[in-house]
């Protein structure tokens, strides 16, 4: 979840689908919106292909999805599970929405769906991700679906000329 807009309290329920090749434009588009860079390590001016590759290599550790609302996609969200036997209990999630549809639900319900994927289909028992400490929106989501925050990264993060801190955040179902 990424952005730092105000949060609308209206609330959208987007169709969520898994993600396809022909989605790579759509979602180039959103990870070069400024709101949605601001809060990821990701670098800006992503290229289509680049999408595209990482659609293409995705393989069975990875759930990945988009919310749409019209036909649009105005979000997606991915869930990986670790390849390590040793670690095969993780899933990392990822998550990021179009500018103008944060604070709508909307990434509550993608988180939502690869929760269930997580515990239901999955049966993992560690569920984390890494976000911007300043991130309170995202914060907020994560920590509403049972994600604590295990430790602060100081420094440890590089975006719009400055240095940010990273929480690690988890959840756990032993």
């Amino acid at each position: 979840m990424t952005s730092t807009t105000s949060p609308s309290s209206e609330k959208i329920q987007p169709q969520l689908r898994s993600v396809r090749p022909s989605d790579a434009e759509a979602l180039c588009a959103i990870f070069n919106m400024p709101g949605f860079r601001w809060g990821t390590l990701r670098m800006p001016f992503e290229m289509v292909e680049q999408v595209e590759r990482r659609i293409a290599k995705s393989g069975q550790e990875t759930t990945w999805i988009v919310a749409e609302l019209d036909g649009r996609v105005v979000g997606h969200g991915s869930l990986v599970v670790q390849s390590s036997p040793r670690r095969a209990h993780i899933g990392e999630i990822n998550i990021g929405l179009d500018d103008a549809y944060v604070g709508k639900g909307i990434g509550s319900a993608i988180l939502g769906a690869l929760l269930d994927v997580a515990d239901n289909w999955r049966a993992l028992k560690r569920v984390e991700l890494t976000v911007f400490a300043d991130n309170e929106p995202a914060v907020r989501l994560y920590t509403s679906h049972g994600f604590e925050v295990e430790g602060r990264h100081v420094k440890a993060g590089f975006t719009d000329g400055q240095y940010h801190d990273l929480l690690s955040m988890a959840r756990l179902r032993f």
